[in-house]
């Protein structure tokens, strides 16, 4: 009876963290590209951003981006703007809006959208007839976006 009650309390719970989730057609993007409303509804982690920004098979960040608060990670980009000090110059909401998807802030950015599902140009097609069809799942979940963005609100100086 006891592991019940213990299993009905956990699935409640993990019930309640996914009630609170934004789906990527339901993000509502301010004049400036910013989003004001947490996707997940829980703080995000800062420790598992950095693994997230860090991490070639997730976000894979650090191939655009170069950061000089993580001299351990190899073969930081130039392509994107230097993120070292973008805590001190950019907010929750700005930083929200443009990884969930850049070119709500910047038009002719070439920066994936991290949390988007429709709307793609699908090349593909044209050439072998063989793109994906139908809504593609998100890049980072509503919480890895959280946990991003809490990690660039760390980059400052000292």
């Amino acid at each position: 009876m006891r592991l019940t009650a213990i299993t009905a309390a956990a699935v409640l719970a993990t019930g309640a963290a996914f009630a609170d989730t934004v789906a990527p057609g339901d993000v509502q993007f301010g004049e400036y590209g910013d989003v004001t409303t947490s996707l997940s509804g829980m703080a995000g982690d800062a420790d598992s951003g950095r693994v997230i920004f860090s991490s070639r098979s997730k976000g894979n960040c650090a191939a655009c981006h170069s950061v000089a608060q993580l001299p351990d990670v190899a073969f930081q980009g130039e392509v994107g703007p230097e993120l070292t000090w973008t805590g001190e110059s950019r907010t929750a909401e700005e930083l929200r809006g443009i990884v969930v998807n850049a070119k709500m802030t910047f038009p002719d950015t070439v920066m994936p959208a991290f949390y988007k599902t429709t709307g793609f140009i699908r090349p593909g097609d044209g050439y072998t007839g063989k793109a994906a069809k139908g809504e593609l799942s998100p890049i980072l979940s509503a919480q890895e976006i959280e946990d991003v963005v809490a990690f660039l609100l760390t980059l400052q100086e000292g």
